[in-house]
């Protein structure tokens, strides 16, 4: 410091550095120079100029190409489900045509084989403890539940409940309809399983005569379900009549937006590929079974106007815009649930496939079921009550007199004969083409072991084991009918290799490494194979 004064002398510059001068001149300089940008980039932000950015503003969508590519394919998978979806309903509503068939066609047939035999069974002796095929036995109690159901179905009288129906409001008619589709569901469900079990205790292997009595009451109770189930069905008829006959079409109109109703009770939910199967084989079953409705309500309006076929012509619209609405509505609902789940539309072959395997396994020698049981386990679709209905309804709205009208009952009998075998073969050859296609042969001729309830598969596989070793004959030569020998570690590979279950699986997220443990993934393997769900009941969208 200075003598005499208390500021402090400002430091002397070093070599090389600026004077404090010159320092407070170049931030003087900046701070200019700061104010001046400032000001030009204040005055650029005009009116004009914020229009013209946006006007030529620019974005380039291959940034982001993954995103793009994928709202396309859903795109074209929404486009290819309409298609897809119907190649699958048109292949499960002949499925069912031929199992209804069946019924009417070569049932009868297979009855009189089954009487034919167990009447002339002394005149060859007993060589065989049955009396009767397990087969036959199952014809025989068809046939004989169908028979004491049409009778008893003589005692419902369709015009007294026709009129019932009639004189109800609208709204309670909507309400009724509501609730029959609700009840045909529940009862379709637990319909097969009491049929299943009078089969089964018919046709089990029994150590005491006395054993035989448990038939009866599984026959009273197979009998009061097909009943019960085919007044259920003419209920359904009877207001889809009502429905045709009303005089403003309201209560018709009602039924049809029901349809549009179940679009918000299923899209919105979380649906994997079992499920959506279910659904699928579900729709089948529903669209079927309008469709012989429709010829039921055609029947009895015809009846009533001495069969002018001018009337006819009235009933057509409103039969065309029924089958419309349900085929849009099944459209419609397969497709957003597809898109909110990202399922592929290739899943439908799948599900064709897997209906196809179910008709050619029906066909082999060593099948444990009937094609037309599989395809009630399957679909939920139980012909007999229906047949039993149809056959109530044709017989009183077609009168038979004279020799020319039962030479037309018989014609038309073996049209329906040979319109049964026709079907049945280009379904069988329809399936075997979906089945070779899909690459599940090896299902058919290495079918993986499951074990049973109660039983370990231990157990099983040795069972498995040892009856396929005496399926050779002295020569060495193996038996066609019976199953090849598959060792115990032979099967994770098969069921790894085998291409059918990379597709019978459920979604991608469920997916797992194929080189996990060996039993992890047979019991994920026996959990998603869609061969395998709910062989027995169908409800709806329940999975087991």
């Amino acid at each position: 410091t200075l003598w005499g004064s208390s500021e402090p002398r400002p430091p002397a510059a070093g070599p090389g550095q600026p004077s404090p001068q010159q320092r407070t001149e170049t931030l003087g300089f900046y701070e200019s120079d700061r104010g001046r940008k400032k000001k030009r980039s204040l005055s650029d932000l005009s009116l004009l100029r914020f229009i013209s950015a946006e006007l030529t503003r620019g974005y380039f969508l291959e940034h982001n190409e993954a995103k793009y590519t994928e709202r396309r394919e859903r795109v074209y998978t929404c486009m290819r489900i309409p298609k897809e979806l119907e190649k699958l309903m048109f292949f499960g509503i002949f499925l069912c045509l031929d199992a209804f068939l069946y019924v009417f066609t070569l049932l009868p047939l297979r009855v009189f084989l089954a009487m034919f035999r167990f009447i002339t069974l002394p005149c060859y002796g007993l060589r065989d403890r049955r009396l009767l095929q397990p087969a036959q036995v199952c014809d025989m109690l068809k046939g004989v539940i169908l028979v004491i159901c049409y009778f008893m179905m003589h005692y419902v009288d369709y015009s007294m409940m026709y009129h019932l129906i009639r004189g109800q409001s609208v709204i309670k008619l909507y309400i009724i309809y509501n609730m029959l589709e609700v009840a045909d569901r529940l009862i379709s469900s637990f319909g097969q399983d009491i049929l299943d079990a009078l089969y089964w205790t018919a046709t089990e292997p029994k150590e005491r005569k006395r054993a035989h009595i448990g038939v009866i009451p599984h026959f009273f109770m197979a009998v009061l379900y097909v009943f019960l189930h085919a007044i259920l069905i003419m209920v359904q008829a009877t207001t889809l009549n009502v429905a045709f006959n009303s005089h403003n079409k309201s209560l018709l109109t009602i039924m049809m937006s029901n349809n549009f109703v179940e679009i918000k009770g299923s899209v919105f939910k979380k649906f994997e590929k079992n499920n959506l199967f279910q659904m699928s084989n579900s729709d089948i079953k529903e669209r079927f079974t309008n469709y012989v409705l429709l010829l039921i309500v055609c029947l009895r309006n015809m009846e009533q106007f001495s069969w002018n076929p001018d009337h006819f012509w009235v009933l057509f619209p409103d039969v065309c815009m029924v089958v419309a609405s349900e085929i849009a509505v099944d459209i419609v609902k397969h497709a957003f649930i597809t898109k909110f789940n990202d399922i592929t539309a290739d899943v439908y072959s799948e599900y064709r496939a897997s209906l196809a395997f179910d008709l050619v396994s029906s066909r082999q020698k060593n099948a444990y079921t009937d094609y037309s049981d599989s395809v009630s386990r399957r679909m939920g679709f139980i012909p007999l009550p229906l047949a039993v209905l149809l056959i109530r309804v044709v017989t009183s709205s077609i009168k038979v007199q004279g020799v020319l009208a039962y030479v037309c009952v018989v014609l038309f009998y073996c049209g329906l004969i040979s319109l049964k075998v026709l079907n049945s073969i280009v379904l069988l050859g329809k399936s075997c083409q979906y089945v070779k296609e899909a690459k599940m042969e090896e299902k058919l001729f290495n079918p993986v072991m499951t074990a049973t309830p109660g039983k370990p598969a231990g157990k099983q596989q040795g069972t498995f084991k040892s009856t396929q070793g005496n399926s050779t004959d002295e020569n060495g030569s193996t038996s066609v009918t019976n199953q090849p020998v598959h060792q115990k570690e032979n099967m994770p590979s098969l069921l790894i290799t085998s291409n059918s279950d990379q597709f019978l699986t459920t979604p991608d997220g469920e997916e797992k490494d194929i080189s996990q443990d060996s039993s992890e993934l047979k019991h994920r393997s026996a959990k998603k194979d869609l061969l395998e769900i709910d062989r027995f009941t169908i409800c709806g969208n329940r999975i087991d």
